[in-house]
């Protein structure tokens, strides 16, 4: 049993110096890092990792976008030889007649039968024309009085073919312009002028080659027709006309 009189030798047990911030006692080296650090892989196209079939489709892309490109160039290269060994011209038309029966002027109202003849040309040599859906009116300036439909009809190379239209208007109210206009021509020029146009659906063909359907638009303008105040009736001044054409 120990003596509690005898007296202590050596030293204390010293204390344990506080921990630091990371845990570790102050006085000794944090442990060594066991790890390597990891660096992250690179990111293609959003993916973690490449694509494996990426060069495959724009391979695929690529070949796609050039025979579209080819095929567009070699289908133009055809049919502009054909439109050039063709060489299609625009139709011709020309007003034979032009006759006013039963005019009627009063009260803003005008009351009249036109009888018109033309005669369409066509100058293509390697090329038949048929018309449908032809509509055509008759005007005073720039005001329709009248309109009606032509019947379709088919033309062969160089050939030319006429047709006979009827426009009827019966009590058609007209502006006030319009009316003083054609009454004052009446009464310093013993006629009146009227125009014509003409709106046509046309296709050309050529053998077994057809071309895609067209509008053809015909303008015949300044027809005047001799009939005086006192008369009710006249026929075109001047003879045969020609018409402006255009697709």
């Amino acid at each position: 049993m120990a003596d509690p009189n005898r007296p202590v030798t050596g030293y204390p047990a010293a204390a344990a110096p506080p921990p630091n911030h990371n845990g570790y006692p102050s006085a000794q080296p944090p442990p060594p890092a066991t790890a390597y650090p990891y660096a992250a892989p690179p990111y293609y196209n959003n993916y973690p990792y490449p694509d494996p079939y990426a060069a495959q489709r724009n391979t695929f892309l690529r070949r796609v976008i050039a025979i579209l490109v080819a095929s567009t160039i070699i289908t133009g290269t055809i049919l502009f030889v054909i439109w050039i060994v063709i060489l299609p011209r625009i139709p011709e038309f020309q007003v034979d007649s032009l006759s006013v029966s039963n005019l009627n002027l009063s009260n803003s109202l005008i009351t009249a039968n036109w009888d018109l003849r033309f005669t369409a040309r066509n100058p293509n040599k390697k090329l038949t024309l048929y018309y449908d859906e032809i509509a055509a009116a008759i005007f005073y300036d720039s005001l329709s009085i009248a309109d009606t439909t032509v019947p379709p009809f088919f033309m062969d190379r160089v050939n030319e073919t006429s047709q006979e239209v009827r426009f009827v208007a019966s009590g058609a109210y007209v502006e006030k312009w319009a009316f003083e206009g054609m009454g004052k021509e009446r009464a310093q020029k013993a006629s009146v002028r009227f125009n014509v146009r003409m709106v046509a659906r046309v296709s050309f063909k050529a053998g077994a080659w057809r071309a895609r359907r067209r509008y053809l638009r015909v303008y015949c303008g300044d027809l005047s027709v001799g009939v005086a105040l006192n008369k009710s009736s006249g026929n075109l001044l001047g003879g045969q006309r020609h018409c402006r054409v255009g697709l």
